[in-house]
């Protein structure tokens, strides 16, 4: 990091479990070991049934809310801060990078900020949403045409979000890419690697590009970023 310009962090739901976020394939524990995400998140689990879609689906969205940032995600904002990363590409949708502080995040698998109408295209804040669900309207509809909303996350069958294809092109000339909690397994976002000259992989299980990294590191996000930071010589505040 410290011989390199062009460093970039992929992030996936691994960099987020410290924070109290399940992620999606861990034995055991993982949210895909116990769903089949093309029933149950997916854009036609949407349509057949928007009713069970929310049923399934909301509960875990809104545990992200009360959610706080973790260390790794701490170091990542300080490490882009401090000049060594360009900044943070992600595959989760909880928006604790920014909170944490990173400035440039590219959300490639979209956000719960903002959802919208798949009728007239109306936007609303993804509150407007839980709202409704909340006072028993399932599915949530547009306030305008009565057509049903969805949050403005990619999902399963879905095309890619706009920020996927500005973060390939931001790519260009990486040197070094961390990639953080990602089990490299749900296209098109594991082949983002193939865009860095040195990977290095920070990760408890093993990825499909584990042979192929410089560095793999098969342990929590949080401690490999304390550890990190304390050997650049910017330890995380409270360490």
């Amino acid at each position: 990091m410290r011989r390199h310009d062009r460093n970039f962090a992929l992030t996936g739901a691994g960099v987020s479990t410290e924070s109290g976020i399940p992620d999606f394939r861990s034995p055991g524990t993982g949210l895909w070991t116990k769903y089949d995400p093309i029933q149950t998140a997916s854009l036609s689990a949407l349509k057949r049934d928007p009713a069970a879609f929310y049923n399934i689906n909301l509960s875990r969205w809104t545990v992200f809310s009360g959610a706080e940032p973790n260390d790794a995600h701490r170091a990542l904002a300080r490490l882009e801060e401090l000049g060594y990363l360009v900044g943070v590409i992600t595959q989760n949708i909880d928006g604790l990078h920014q909170r944490a502080g990173s400035k440039r995040v590219w959300e490639i698998h979209g956000h719960l900020r903002t959802c919208h109408c798949m009728s007239c295209e109306q936007s609303y804040p993804f509150s407007y949403l839980v709202e409704q669900f909340e006072k028993g309207q399932n599915p949530p509809l547009c306030g305008i045409c009565r057509g049903i909303l969805r949050p403005d996350v990619v999902l399963f069958e879905d095309r890619m979000s706009e920020d996927f294809f500005k973060a390939t092109r931001a790519l260009s000339g990486c040197q070094l890419l961390l990639v953080v909690g990602s089990s490299l397994q749900v296209y098109p976002a594991a082949g983002l690697p193939q865009f860095a000259r040195r990977v290095v992989i920070i990760n408890r299980e093993p990825t499909p590009w584990d042979e192929q990294a410089e560095l793999v590191i098969h342990n929590s996000a949080g401690q490999v970023f304390r550890d990190l930071m304390a050997e650049l010589g910017e330890p995380l505040t409270g360490q």
